[in-house]
């Protein structure tokens, strides 16, 4: 079954174009790279983001969070205001969507 992390945090102000491109730059090759994930979403307000991967199953979900996040974390610090909130969930239904469609 799929699983997926929702990770949600606020931007200190003024640092939103500099979180955007260290993550752009620094933690999307570090996912892209890991057993077992499959996509990333991402969510944003001016201050606050919204993070949602989704990995194969808990155990590479696992691995990653115990291994490469705290190496992540460390490289989004001097952006991100306080400490991020983790969230995990079973994926128990998705529909993947190869284009959007005008109304």
């Amino acid at each position: 079954m799929q699983y997926a992390r929702n990770v949600h945090f606020k931007v200190k102000s003024g640092k939103e174009r500099e979180f955007t491109a260290l993550f752009e730059s620094e933690v999307m090759p570090l996912l892209r790279k890991q057993p077992g994930f499959r996509e990333s979403f991402t969510l944003s307000t001016p201050h606050y983001v919204l993070g949602i991967n989704i990995w194969e199953d808990q155990k590479s979900a696992d691995r990653f969070y115990s291994t490469i996040y705290p190496t992540m974390l460390a490289k989004l610090n001097t952006v991100l205001e306080g400490t991020p909130k983790v969230d995990t969930y079973d994926v128990t239904s998705s529909r993947h969507f190869t284009s959007v469609r005008a109304w």
